[in-house]
């Protein structure tokens, strides 16, 4: 990856500060320019914002050749957001989250319309989110092909820390139904034997809960990274909550998440 932008929404709490330090990490890996943006209710409030960024950028340790910029903006974030991105054109947003409450406290019934409100990629982090390397990278995928949307900037993120990629798929009772998943699973194993990406193409069992699989087989294969694409129209029941699941699993660990109904053209 080359130059990019990666924007921070930060509104100065700790899980915000999370945020920002994951961006840092990340910066140590690849070239970067990290963005923090704060949304303000009127312009007193921005001013005040702006002299805390100061105040921030001032204690805060940037790695070198990483360059630290604050943006300020009068407005609304669920309403706002999408327009800011397009201004400043980041290749992903960093977001930090106290966990499924403070999630839902946080960003109520609009949680998932923040993140799918743009066609570019969030990286959720908790409070608690350990900030080192990754070693692997899960990717849950489905029947439908929106699913492996995030599939290309998975292997980004694989290139970046020389991760393995897991893409776990269930199998399927239906003979038909199980040869469609086979094949996503092939084109998937296609693009990354193409871009020499260390991956590994993994079948779970069809009883159960597919969150609690895939909750096990991170914590059985040492998972440092979930990437999921978020689509209305998945063939997973409840995807809105199946989805939440994973962005504030009880691990901790950062998730990265696209919106795949705006990203469709871009990627298979």
């Amino acid at each position: 990856m080359g130059k990019n932008l990666y924007v921070v929404l930060y509104d100065f709490t700790s899980a915000s500060e999370k945020a920002l330090k994951y961006a840092l990490f990340l910066a140590k890996h690849v070239s970067v320019e990290i963005r923090l943006i704060h949304f303000a209710n009127d312009k007193n409030k921005a001013e005040e914002s702006s002299k805390d960024f100061e105040s921030l950028k001032a204690n805060t340790n940037v790695p070198s050749g990483v360059q630290l910029s604050t943006s300020v903006k009068v407005g609304d974030l669920f309403t706002d957001l999408e327009k800011v991105i397009k201004e400043y054109k980041a290749q992903l947003i960093i977001m930090g989250t106290h966990g499924m409450k403070g999630f839902q406290r946080l960003y109520g019934s609009y949680a998932m319309k923040l993140i799918t409100s743009t066609e570019i990629p969030f990286l959720v982090v908790q409070k608690e989110t350990k900030i080192e390397e990754i070693e692997n990278i899960i990717i849950p995928v489905d029947l439908t092909k929106e699913s492996l949307q995030v599939v290309s900037i998975a292997g980004d993120m694989s290139n970046i820390f020389n991760s393995k990629i897991h893409v776990l798929a269930e199998k399927q009772n239906d003979e038909i139904l199980n040869g469609r998943i086979k094949i996503r699973m092939g084109i998937v194993s296609k693009e990354y034997e193409e871009r020499s990406i260390n991956a590994k193409i993994k079948f779970l069992p069809s009883s159960g809960s597919y969150g609690k699989k895939i909750i096990n087989y991170i914590k059985e294969n040492n998972g440092g990274l979930i990437a999921i694409a978020y689509h209305s129209e998945s063939l997973l029941p409840q995807f809105d909550r199946f989805a939440q699941d994973l962005i504030t699993n009880k691990l901790d660990l950062p998730v990265l998440i696209m919106n795949s109904k705006l990203a469709s053209s871009l990627y298979f």
